[in-house]
């Protein structure tokens, strides 16, 4: 009941009416010199009964609709499999390149309208491509998660708050293959992503996928900041490097001491960074599509923990149904009264 409002709620007061069927039967009345003469009907009386209900319960059904009786919004909680999720993707001019480090041979061919490769150009896309291809796959495939879009370059890039509508994140996805720029700001790549997460509810994971061909130095100041982020935000953090031909990996030792340093090889000390910030993490690397593939369907895999959520039920209005309620018992009511018998 305390879900039920009313438009015009002073047309209750028609509720008053309901006492008429109680008061007058509505049949016609036969005079008979003695009552005692008259064996017990209690078919006869059921039947009165049952007409004086029916009468109440079409004017209680006519008043409710003219009250413009309606439920309020609602509130349910649902329980489902899935995450929130934001994407992170590298936009620095490297990801343009092909794994092995050179620009796509055709890169105006072999491409749908939404700008990625077909299944005949996979073997010559870019990163950028088999990113966007993949990850579109992979939104497809979590129906129930509630998906953002950030990347980062020279500067940080809002693309797409979370959302579940589907459409708007693969737009959000295809909208990576406008030109890349030349440098990686990874940190505040990473606290706007984190950013994401500030006003949403803790309710099953919440996962930063970063997908990216590279890294860049974090100073210490940014280092400390994203530590509290991380930490405060509950994040499962997921790597998928996407590592260039002949290239170092993230997991690549250096030969020589004198290169141990975030400056040489950046990749493996972001690698230890992430490490480091006692939440969970894990890192993948591939080194052509089928790898990256791979890497996606594991996530997929991994993630499935229960997920609740709050689903918005919207103003119902009862007003019809309580006017088609009203009709169909006048309907029967009249032919209860064509069906009196008349004396003469």
């Amino acid at each position: 009941m305390n879900n039920l409002a009313f438009e015009t709620p002073w047309a209750l007061a028609g509720m008053l009416l309901m006492v008429l069927p109680l008061l007058r039967s509505g049949m016609q009345a036969t005079a008979y010199p003695w009552l005692e003469m008259l064996p017990a009907d209690p078919l006869s009386q059921a039947i009165t009964l049952i007409i004086r209900l029916l009468s109440m319960a079409a004017i209680a059904a006519l008043v409710l609709g003219l009250s413009g009786v309606y439920l309020k919004e609602q509130k349910v909680e649902r329980i489902g499999h899935g995450a929130h999720i934001v994407l992170l993707l590298d936009r620095s001019s490297s990801m343009d390149n092909t794994f092995a480090g050179k620009a796509p041979s055709g890169s105006d061919d072999g491409r749908d309208a939404g700008g990625r490769a077909t299944q005949g150009a996979v073997a010559e896309e870019s990163k950028a491509d088999a990113a966007r291809r993949l990850l579109s796959e992979f939104v497809d495939q979590r129906p129930h998660d509630l998906i953002g879009v950030a990347a980062y370059s020279t500067s940080p890039l809002f693309v797409m708050p979370l959302t579940e509508n589907r459409d708007a994140v693969h737009a959000a996805i295809d909208a990576s293959a406008t030109p890349a720029l030349a440098y990686t700001n990874i940190s505040k790549g990473l606290s706007m992503a984190l950013s994401f997460f500030e006003q949403q509810p803790v309710q099953g994971s919440r996962i930063l996928l970063l997908v990216s061909d590279g890294a860049a130095v974090i100073d210490p100041d940014s280092e400390q900041a994203l530590r509290v982020l991380f930490k405060q935000q509950q994040i499962r953090l997921y790597w998928l490097f996407l590592r260039t031909e002949n290239s170092p990996g993230i997991f690549a030792e250096p030969d020589d001491p004198r290169d141990d340093n975030a400056q040489s090889m950046p990749e493996l000390y972001l690698h230890r960074f992430f490490s480091s910030l006692d939440i969970p993490y894990q890192a993948y690397e591939a080194e052509n599509p089928d790898a990256m593939q791979k890497a996606i369907a594991d996530i997929n895999r991994l993630e499935q923990l229960p997920l609740h959520y709050q689903a918005s039920i919207p103003k119902q209005d009862l007003a019809g149904p309580c006017y088609a309620w009203a009709a169909l018992l006048i309907a029967l009511l009249l032919a209860l009264k064509f069906c009196e018998a008349k004396t003469t």
